[in-house]
């Protein structure tokens, strides 16, 4: 496995110009970013070529409204998740990168289940045919920090991954939204793996620095090296202090021969 530093959360106290070369001084040579629309695309594939990064992950826009979350899996915004999709689509392009988390939004008493189902599921075909060498992903998020997301659970966004049953839709799953809703992350884990494409991690309960001497969260990263998990994890955290005081864990995996 690799590691990717999550330019927005891990740097989240430098201005956006600064952070590349902060992860690149802390030993970092991929990234991922939440919401790279602040500059043109070719503005992040120059900062990204400047300092020797690839840039392996990014997000759909949230959308305008509060709350919003994305786009996919809303009925009456098809249009909207279109347009969004096409900026995320230009940033991979500009900057090679080769996978977009697909934000699916909230869940709506608007609609029924199965119709924010159907139109994310829409969303994710109409979504491959327009860019053909790029993976999507869906993600999980837990209810405490995103509540009413359109799924919380991995089981529930593995369910249209298997559904589509395509290597081009797949699961982004994130050790610490699985570990805030209690989940057995050993389970869970090993039951997502064979559609998993990208993996995040923070410490629970604070998004902070993971911490290892957590047995599950321990155990996670040795299930993921005994099966030959070649994918990037994701440092999607907010420092407690500065990044580089915090990297003890990332040591942790080296010395266990776990990250590539």
């Amino acid at each position: 496995m690799k590691l990717a530093a999550n330019l927005t959360l891990l740097y989240g106290h430098l201005p956006v110009a600064e952070r590349f070369a902060a992860a690149r001084a802390d030993g970092f040579d991929a990234v991922e970013i939440l919401f790279p629309y602040d500059h043109p695309p070719e503005w992040y594939a120059q900062q990204l070529a400047q300092h020797a990064l690839k840039l392996v992950l990014i997000n759909t826009p949230l959308g305008a409204a509060p709350q919003a979350k994305g786009y996919a899996a809303q009925p009456d915004s098809i249009a909207a998740f279109q347009a969004g999709f096409e900026q995320a689509q230009a940033v991979c392009a500009a900057c090679d990168c080769g996978a977009i988390h697909v934000m699916a939004g909230l869940r709506r008493d608007a609609f029924e289940h199965a119709a924010q189902r159907a139109t994310l599921q829409d969303n994710l075909t109409w979504a491959q045919s327009r860019s053909p060498d790029l993976v999507l992903l869906l993600e999980a998020l837990n209810r405490t920090d995103s509540p009413g997301y359109f799924y919380h659970v991995p089981s529930a966004a593995l369910e249209i991954v298997r559904a589509l049953d395509t290597p081009r839709v797949r699961l982004q799953f994130d050790l610490y939204h699985a570990m805030r809703e209690g989940l057995d992350l050993r389970a869970e884990l090993a039951a997502a793996l064979p559609w998993t494409h990208h993996v995040q991690v923070a410490g629970v309960p604070g998004r902070h620095e993971p911490d290892l001497s957590e047995p599950s969260l321990q155990q996670a990263f040795a299930d993921l090296a005994a099966a030959g998990y070649a994918g990037y994890v994701g440092c999607e955290y907010r420092p407690r202090g500065l990044p580089s005081d915090g990297l003890g864990w990332r040591t942790f995996l080296i010395q266990r021969g776990w990250l590539q």
